[in-house]
């Protein structure tokens, strides 16, 4: 992200790297010091000169490290990484460099440090509002006992992959974004013709780039060929990140504003290609942003309330009203053709005084209500659009609303606003025994549920259009998939909708854009007269797998339909239990004493995992989980291939899915099970009190080991598995190396020194 790039976003003071708590890292188990971790966990990313130069090294010296550990000579490296992975080198080295060392690492300037980690989907968030205080790391020779440690390393390595590490790989890391990126070959066959039930029903890119995407080559995040193959999954529109003063004139400090022009011309290229797709573009608004508290040194009149740092300008003020009427406007005219924007109002950045529900703290605000002020910003966005003369859509999120705002913020709403409610919000659940409610991001239960039908009909009796927000594809209940394979679900949210009478769909939030037999099969549901789930999972598996496999593929959707109900679900477990991580998450031999960050790190916080869950149970749910996953996968890889090479290499791709997401669900058995033993041990007074769990702990181990194995044979051949676009790799197959090393060592040094003891 280039520093020219962050003064256009109007970034001009000097960079503060955020900080927080600044606690005392955590050394990476398996490896015999800090200069060895850093070497594995970088060979796969950063060229070996780059590495060299961050810990004054030369290039052979570390080199020797790597060969050390077993490591091959360091390949020549695609520009796309370091492009494309800066969220997983940051993550990767957030304990092992300060601030200093992973600027030269990454290349940037503060500033565009300080940007991505407050700005880059709330990164520093997920990295726990923390920076562990790292010692600068330099390069000395390794000791006898690192070189020992390196030895013990290399002969796992040669043991667990006889074939090596970093061998030609079947599919390199970010293989997927020119596969998907290309055209459509001339033997994929086109979808069946037919109008859908569904209108609008658009999807965020599967790999879109973030920071400023309207100065970045579009290409790189909507190349034509993965827009074709979205029309082609049955999308109609794509969904890009907006920021209103990057978009038009921002009057009280216009620097701010610079190349908007430029921006606006970027927009109406993207919304002409994507037409000739058969896709609309709408625009995600979180408006007005907030300014930094020195921004209303000059401006006093306009601000509202404060949360650290920032301050909102105030809706309830006229010229705050009528800037933004006035930017949509200019947007609107500047790109007639933009099929609609979206607004998140509640929660998400600080935006109105409401939008965090703190506006009583604002004298203008607070006699006005969240409902009043939210309808009135909404209102000001549909004055900009008339007053451009568009047909733009204006869709309002209930992301986030209050219950009790809800009646009156609806009625207050512009005429012709569409509401659009999550489906699945509110379905109430029982897994294990323990009964809770679906918050967000849920394929393992079916919408829509209680909320979702109040808010439809609170805006239908306001005589407003609704529609829903859905996660066709993927959710927080496992992100490091391109999709989480339950089709016959999908099918049956899909025709549940259509009985409800809803007629639009957002597909996906950030994660969720990737072409898969779940927006195949939902297309499927929205063409037919009467809509019918069990039909539609055969007609998609019969033109996705051919005739003759379409039965045991169907069978496959079952059984994984039929499990992942038993998906422990809570708020807490989607965002911080170590899913998305699988096998890569690291075991600890003792507490970290870190709590697990929001799709960051899961750490060994076992409490923050299971939320609402006991442990015993927590642990048991995921491995029923697992099982209709691993059973769908051997059913479709048993299937004899069939005489059309394309079909025959969809339904094992679509298999190794399905396997990758019951070792995710796996892992996370695992990783519980190992957790509370290891709590437990400390606790013991007696040998018999420690056997069991000795017991626990080794299997454990190598049921963690073995499935880093299999996770590693997956990855290497399909560069999606591991990928989000917002969290980029959570793991690369060198991590699933490494827990092979951290598996070995805590079998063969750890457990013997605590079986000792007793």
């Amino acid at each position: 992200m280039p520093l020219l790039l962050l003064l256009g976003m109007g970034l001009f003071a000097a960079a503060e790297l955020p900080e927080g708590a600044a606690p005392a890292p955590l050394a990476q188990p398996g490896f015999p010091d800090r200069l060895h971790a850093y070497v594995w966990l970088n060979w796969q990313l950063t060229p070996a000169a780059r590495l060299a130069e961050v810990v004054g090294a030369t290039e052979e010296q570390l080199a020797e490290v790597a060969r050390s550990m077993g490591l091959p000579a360091q390949p020549e490296l695609s520009p796309e990484i370091a492009r494309r992975a800066y969220i997983t080198t940051i993550r990767r080295n957030w304990h092992l460099l300060p601030y200093d060392q992973l600027l030269k690492l990454l290349d940037w300037t503060p500033e565009e440090l300080e940007y991505t980690l407050r700005e880059d989907d709330f990164l520093f968030i997920k990295l726990g509002n923390l920076k562990p205080k790292c010692e600068p790391l330099a390069y000395a020779p390794p000791d006898d006992a690192a070189r020992a440690g390196a030895a013990r390393i290399r002969a796992v390595v040669a043991e667990a992959f006889p074939d090596g590490l970093g061998g030609p790989a079947d599919d390199p890391l970010f293989g997927f974004v020119a596969r998907l990126s290309a055209p459509p070959a001339a033997d994929e066959p086109a979808p069946p013709a037919g109008a859908s039930h569904f209108e609008p029903r658009f999807s965020s890119s599967y790999f879109a780039l973030y920071g400023d995407p309207l100065l970045a080559p579009l290409d790189d995040s909507f190349p034509d060929g993965y827009l074709e193959r979205l029309a082609r999954s049955g999308a109609d529109g794509v969904w890009i990140q907006a920021v209103l003063y990057r978009l038009a004139p921002f009057p009280w400090e216009p620097a701010r504003s610079d190349r908007y022009a430029e921006r606006l011309k970027q927009l109406g290229a993207l919304v002409a290609r994507a037409r000739s797709h058969g896709l609309g573009v709408y625009l995600y608004l979180n408006e007005p942003r907030t300014m930094p508290v020195s921004f209303f040194k000059e401006h006093p009149e306009l601000r509202g309330v404060d949360e650290n740092g920032y301050a909102t300008l105030c809706t309830s003020v006229p010229e705050v009203r009528q800037w933004l009427r006035d930017s949509v406007a200019t947007v609107c005219r500047a790109v007639p053709d933009l099929a609609g924007m979206f607004t998140i109002s509640a929660s998400e950045n600080l935006t109105t005084c409401w939008s965090h529900f703190g506006g009583a703290k604002c004298p203008r605000c607070a006699g006005r209500g969240g409902a009043e002020v939210i309808a009135d910003l909404h209102a000001a966005l549909r004055e900009g659009m008339d007053d451009a003369g568009v047909k733009t859509r204006l869709i309002a999120w209930d992301w986030g609303w209050r219950d009790e705002w809800v009646k009156d913020l609806v009625a207050g709403l512009p005429k012709g606003t569409t509401v659009q409610s999550v489906s699945e919000w509110e379905v109430p659940i029982t897994r294990g025994g323990v009964s809770s409610a679906i918050g967000e991001y849920s394929l393992s239960a079916i919408g829509p549920g209680p909320r979702a039908r109040r808010n439809w009909a609170a805006a239908r009796e306001a005589g407003l259009p609704v529609m829903a927000k859905i996660q066709a594809n993927v959710t927080w209940e496992l992100g490091s998939v391109p999709f989480i394979p339950v089709v016959r679900s999908v099918a049956e949210h899909a025709t549940r909708l259509r009985a409800e009478g809803i007629s639009g769909l957002m597909l996906c939030w950030t994660l969720g854009g990737c072409p898969s037999p779940n927006l195949d099969v939902l297309a499927e549901v929205g063409r037919m007269e009467t809509p019918d789930p069990d039909a539609a999972v055969r007609a998609m598996a019969e033109r996705r797998y051919g005739a003759a496999a379409a039965p045991e593929a169907v069978r496959a959707f079952q059984a994984i339909s039929g499990t992942f109900p038993e998906y422990p679900y809570s708020g807490g477990t989607v965002y911080v239990a170590p899913q998305h991580m699988g096998p890569a998450n690291p075991l600890w031999e003792k507490p970290t004493g870190y709590a697990a960050t929001m799709v960051g790190f899961p750490y060994d916080d076992l409490k923050g995992w299971r939320a609402i869950y006991p442990p015993e149970v927590f642990a048991d749910q995921f491995e029923k989980t697992a099982q209709g996953f691993f059973e769908a996968a051997r059913i479709m890889l048993a299937v004899p291939p069939g005489g059309d090479a394309r079909q025959a290499a969809l339904l094992r791709e679509d298999a190794r899915i399905a396997e990758a997401c019951g070792i995710h669900f796996q892992s996370v058995a695992h990783q519980t099970r190992f957790t509370l033993a290891r709590n437990q041990l400390a606790e013991a007074k007696t040998a018999a009190e420690a056997a069991p769990l000795m017991e626990t702990l080794e299997t454990a181990l190598r049921g963690e080991m073995d499935l880093a194995l299999r996770l590693y044979a997956v990855q290497t051949a399909d560069s999606r598995v591991g990928y989000e676009a917002t969290n980029h790799y959570f793991y690369i197959p060198y991590d699933l190396a490494a827990k092979v090393v951290n598996c070995r060592d805590l079998l063969e040094r750890w457990l013997p020194e605590q079986r000792a003891r007793y």
